[in-house]
């Protein structure tokens, strides 16, 4: 029998997308003929051998009105003639050329909000752009078939908005540290690095976009009253050069690490070498305050605490297995002494914050996370999804 086909969008360029990897990897293994289409970057990285088919098209334009424009045209030709039962859409900037083709091709139509969309921090003050998205989802989404997002309080903001329910499918991790090769590395590091950590101090790891509203700053400079710490940053963005450059003026650099982009498999052993992890957000708006970042489950598989902004979705984890600790949201203003006293609280709870992890029982430990590792995994989550899609196809 002939597979049926998903034509996924993203408008990406596929190498780190990790949620639309698993999505599109767990419908192939449910008997789907699937094809990833996204966007090529002279800089994009080549990529692997994967279990789909993956396009990745060459655009003009690279950003702003021009690019979404282009991408939006080029995707609706494309699936104007390409075989298939149901066109994927990942997040809203994709879902215009894909709800026009199905609609003109009566094919089925999926939706997967990987955020809050026009309430993105790039959009917060840009009213006129906020409301074409705004007009794009209005048109598009009492029209979808199947509707995904990231958290409760997304999908519950998207049903007050526009009457559309959506199954709520975490972005959570595909791999386990407690079974085979992991289990042995996780040993290994335990033995090996205990001495090390005693010798040499301990690690902080951001990873992530290296853009605005993530507290990238803030740690940088908060290091500066952290001499027993290291710092390391693994991610692109916007604001990546910039705070590389900074931090390459300041005393206490030798310990402060951008390591750039980094590929899934080697952040994870990365992350397993930490000693806390970071997740900080400015209150930039409803996007960030119902954010649930893939980072939170990262480090709690890794078996790494974490310390993270107090907003609802992140608080809802945090809270239930016990793996972090809160803190207030970075401030706007990164400069004036309300900025340095907010450095300052920030060193002190990264410093409490490790001497409390340190200190506590290691069965203790091992139960909060062995909890949030068994029920954080993404097996659990692509059951929703599957049994969504073979509903409506």
């Amino acid at each position: 029998m002939e597979k049926k086909h998903i034509v996924v969008a993203v408008t990406n360029d596929l190498v780190t997308d990790q949620r639309v990897d698993r999505s599109c990897r767990a419908l192939s293994e449910a008997g789907y003929a699937v094809t990833l289409v996204g966007r090529k970057l002279p800089e994009s990285a080549v990529l692997g051998p994967r279990e789909y088919r993956t396009e990745r098209m060459r655009l003009v334009f690279r950003r702003s009105a021009g690019f979404y424009g282009e991408y939006n045209v080029r995707l609706f030709l494309k699936l104007l003639f390409v075989r298939a039962e149901a066109f994927y859409a990942n997040d809203s900037d994709t879902l215009l050329a894909c709800c026009c083709a199905a609609r003109l091709r009566r094919k089925k139509l999926i939706f997967d909000a990987h955020e809050l969309f026009p309430e993105v921090p790039e959009l917060v003050g840009k009213p006129r752009v906020r409301k074409v998205w705004e007009w794009v989802e209005r048109i598009c989404l009492p029209k979808v078939d199947a509707a995904f997002t990231v958290c409760q309080s997304v999908a519950e903001e998207y049903e007050r908005r526009y009457g559309v329910r959506m199954v709520v499918m975490r972005n959570l991790p595909d791999w386990d540290r407690k079974t085979g090769e992991k289990k042995k590395q996780t040993a290994q590091r335990e033995a090996s690095n205990q001495q090390d950590k005693k010798d040499s101090g301990w690690t902080l790891l951001y990873q992530g976009a290296v853009n605005v509203g993530r507290g990238v700053r803030e740690l940088v400079d908060a290091m500066e009253m952290l001499p027993e710490g290291r710092l390391v940053v693994a991610g692109n963005g916007d604001l990546l050069e910039e705070l590389r450059d900074y931090a390459s003026t300041l005393a206490w650099s030798e310990r402060v690490v951008f390591m750039g982009r980094v590929e899934p498999e080697k952040l994870h052993g990365l992350t397993e070498k930490a000693d806390l992890g970071v997740c900080l957000l400015e209150d930039m708006g409803l996007n960030y305050r119902y954010a649930l970042p893939n980072r939170i489950a990262d480090f709690a598989h890794a078996g790494v605490p974490i310390l993270a902004t107090d907003f609802v979705e992140i608080r809802r984890l945090i809270e239930k297995y016990g793996t972090g600790t809160l803190t207030g949201p970075c401030p706007k203003e990164k400069t004036g002494e309300s900025y340095s006293a907010y450095v300052a609280q920030l060193a002190k709870i990264i410093n409490d914050t490790i001497l409390y992890w340190r200190t506590m029982p290691a069965e203790e430990k091992e139960r909060r996370f062995r909890l949030a590792e068994k029920e954080l995994r993404w097996k659990n989550e692509k059951k929703m999804l599957i049994e969504k899609i073979k509903a409506i196809i």
